[in-house]
């Protein structure tokens, strides 16, 4: 058997898979859906396209956050609370009548400063950089100890 007779079957299995996502690509296409939405310079560099992925998340956190709600975001350069100073600023937002909170992690290049912006809390937890997974355990256990604290639980000690 030749090489150029080995590669045929190869080169049509490599041929079906080029043409299958032709034809997913039409699909989205005929659906009105562009499969590209983000397109970047070429010629950026890393710093550009850091704040463009950045402006790129924040639009998709603003469509996540309620209109009205209380908006904390976790950043380095936030405040930092021990366990029961943060239980009392949670009570104090709820007592001011708001319902809704919503904590905005960062990511790993922090948060677009539209969104830093509109922050009603600008929280931190420590001047070390965590990954999202491991801040979403420690954010979520520190909400648990405040609310046991505020409950007057002996959980936190």
């Amino acid at each position: 058997m030749t090489t150029a007779e080995q590669q045929k079957p190869q080169n049509s299995a490599k041929e079906q898979i080029r043409q299958t996502r032709i034809q997913k690509l039409a699909e989205l296409a005929d659906k009105g859906i562009n499969p590209y939405p983000y397109v970047f310079d070429k010629n950026a560099n890393a710093a550009d396209l850091q704040e463009k992925y950045k402006d790129l998340e924040a639009e998709r956190i603003l469509q996540a956050v309620k209109q009205n709600s209380y908006i904390v975001t976790l950043e380095i350069k936030g405040k930092k609370y021990s366990s029961e100073a943060f239980a009392q600023k949670l009570k104090d937002i709820t007592n001011e009548g708001i319902n809704d909170i919503s904590f905005i992690i960062g990511g790993a290049n922090g948060l677009s400063s539209k969104i830093s912006d509109i922050s009603n809390l600008k929280l931190s937890f420590s001047d070390m950089t965590f990954t999202h997974q491991m801040m979403r355990i420690l954010l979520t256990e520190q909400i648990y100890r405040a609310f046991k604290i505020n409950a007057n639980e002996p959980y936190h000690r």
